[in-house]
């Protein structure tokens, strides 16, 4: 009884309406950018040029409603479904590279580019090692009961994914999940040896497959030296769209680059025509966006009333916020292209909707944080403690 009123207090708190209100405004700018980044796209190809934008709108109401749905739901019931989502992820995982559609080279859609199993792979990692790691306690401080099982899981669930190959999201689920590790306390010496490995592993495989050792070359030289050399091609057209747009943009809708020039446009490089058509301004309102977002996560993770609840709103938080600083790094030539998208704003339907359930979760934890003793910065390593306090027991 004491629990069921403990919740409906929780409830009565409302989420975090910060958050909803800069989501309001990433989904407002996606579906913006989508259609005037794809309506000559879609004319040309469907003779509508809305087709993109309805479907957009479509999976942002449908994302909309599940995260809505989600808000309501306790967070702890996720620990049971932590394994059997696993389970369904490495199944699909498997699926994929048997019956997957090829596309470009790659193998990443089931159910007629629907699906795309490595993006719900993120969240189903994040469920997981939640639970994995705050069951494990200061234990995971010991090689046999940290590092070593961490490694295998990860190595397995990034292996599948590096065979589609998709490098960008593997990478994006090791920084999540190593950030996690961190955050619950992992001893830094095992963990800066887990770097060493791990990093000597996936150079050994991007020195070994041409297309990934291809786009690390392009990123070492100046790829508008020649811009129209295939390897160069992709990067140059994302620095020609952002510097033509200058500070204020050559205006919404007056992009040149989306005009056939800029390969994805609609999709992975969509920042680039925000860059083109609403200059440095509009770039900059989007990354502080996402800059509040990742704060706000944040101060729910340590605002949390468990460990649990710490890890799950970290894990989710620095997910949303990785993806988006690699994909803005990306179009900025700052990091070598892969292709990820832009959270709530690049076109795709399984993206778009399994962020949007993420920060349900989020938002969920947030009403359970407020008003309780949450977890604060201890980094209290030299002690062998978790670098995040536990929250006091209640």
């Amino acid at each position: 009884m004491a629990k069921m009123n403990r919740w409906r207090d929780i409830a009565a708190r409302g989420p975090d309406y910060v958050i909803l209100l800069v989501l309001a405004g990433l989904l407002l700018i996606g579906l913006m950018m989508v259609y005037s980044s794809t309506f000559a796209l879609g004319y040309e190809l469907y003779d509508n040029p809305t087709y993109f934008l309805v479907r957009q709108a479509t999976w942002a109401g449908l994302g909309v409603l599940a995260m809505l749905i989600v808000t309501r739901i306790d967070y702890h019931r996720w620990r049971y479904l932590s394994v059997p989502a696993l389970g369904l992820t490495l199944f699909l995982l498997t699926l994929v590279l048997i019956i997957g559609e090829e596309v470009h080279g790659s193998r990443r859609w089931l159910l007629s580019h629907s699906l795309q199993p490595s993006e719900f792979t993120k969240l189903a990692m994040v469920l997981y090692i939640a639970h994995w790691l705050s069951s494990k306690g200061e234990k995971i401080q010991q090689v046999s009961y940290g590092l070593i099982p961490f490694a295998v899981l990860i190595s397995l669930v990034t292996g599948f994914i590096i065979l589609e190959p998709d490098f960008g999201t593997a990478i994006l689920i090791m920084g999540t999940t190593v950030a996690m590790f961190f955050i619950a306390g992992a001893d830094l010496l095992q963990l800066g040896i887990g770097f060493l490995v791990g990093g000597s592993t996936l150079y050994l495989l991007i020195s070994h497959i041409s297309y990934a050792a291809s786009r690390i070359s392009t990123y070492l030289a100046d790829p508008l030296n020649d811009p129209f050399n295939l390897a160069n091609y992709h990067v140059s057209q994302t620095l020609i769209a952002l510097g033509s747009g200058g500070v204020t943009g050559v205006g919404l809708g007056a992009s040149r680059q989306k005009l056939g020039f800029l390969p994805a446009s609609h999709t992975d490089t969509i920042f680039a025509i925000l860059g083109e058509e609403l200059g440095l301004f509009g770039c900059l309102v989007v990354m502080v966006l996402f800059a509040i977002l990742a704060y706000r996560g944040l101060r729910i993770a340590f605002r949390a009333p468990d460990i649990y609840g710490m890890l799950l709103a970290s894990g989710i938080t620095c997910c949303l916020t990785i993806q988006a600083l690699v994909n803005i790094a990306v179009v900025t030539a700052t990091l070598p292209f892969t292709g990820l998208p832009l959270p709530f704003i690049s076109f795709g339907g399984s993206s778009l909707v399994i962020s949007l359930v993420g920060v349900g979760i989020l938002l969920n934890i947030s009403q359970g944080g407020e008003g309780e003793e949450g977890a604060t910065f201890d980094f209290g390593w030299r002690h062998r403690r978790p670098h995040l306090s536990r929250p006091g027991r209640g």
